[in-house]
């Protein structure tokens, strides 16, 4: 995987020596609101960290300058609520609190969209959340997808989360939709807004 680059975020490949960022993100129970409902153990962390470094088109840990922002990851299609379709992948982000709301989440997203419709060349792009987590909601949308479903979802959890029983929901991009907003594009269609 390359390093990539934003105007405020350099995103570097996981390695093992990210472990300890990993857990700082994930042991803070207001990150993982929507994801489990609690702050995630050591052990879990180092589950996740192995699953992680196997994840198929890349996972990154943002950093601006040389303070750590949270990570974003763009994976293919898996599980239950994921049917696996050639050229679709998965776009996720996690970011440390004192990061929120100041557009990280938007420019770390719109460079891996940019990474996977012209380095990977995929034809689709999706990310999924709870239906009550409307701040990844709304950073899904700022960086130009569009809601394409709401759905229950058939995972199992194992502990009871905020919410849940609202249900989830999938906003999407596709290439021609994001090569035609993209600066150049072929036709008239608006950019993603700006960052706020």
């Amino acid at each position: 995987m390359p390093t990539l680059r934003t105007p405020r975020l350099t995103l570097v490949p996981l390695t093992d020596e990210h472990l300890d960022l990993e857990y700082e993100l994930d042991s803070d129970p207001e990150v993982m609101r929507y994801l489990t409902g609690r702050a995630a153990t050591r052990d879990e962390v180092e589950q996740a960290h192995r699953r992680r470094m196997s994840t198929g088109h890349g996972f990154w840990m943002g950093f601006a300058d040389e303070d750590f922002v949270g990570w974003w990851i763009l994976r293919p299609p898996h599980g239950p609520d994921q049917p696996d379709v050639e050229g679709e992948a998965e776009l996720g982000y996690r970011l440390l609190r004192r990061h929120w709301r100041q557009g990280y989440a938007r420019e770390g997203s719109l460079e891996l969209l940019r990474y996977g419709f012209e380095e990977l060349d995929l034809d689709r792009i999706f990310a999924q959340t709870m239906a009550v987590n409307t701040p990844s909601r709304a950073t899904m949308a700022s960086a130009g997808l569009t809601f394409a479903r709401a759905f229950t979802s058939a995972i199992d959890y194992e502990d009871h989360i905020d919410g849940a029983d609202q249900g989830e929901v999938e906003y999407e991009i596709k290439r021609e939709r994001w090569l035609a907003c993209r600066p150049g594009g072929s036709t008239t269609a608006a950019a993603p807004p700006p960052a706020r």
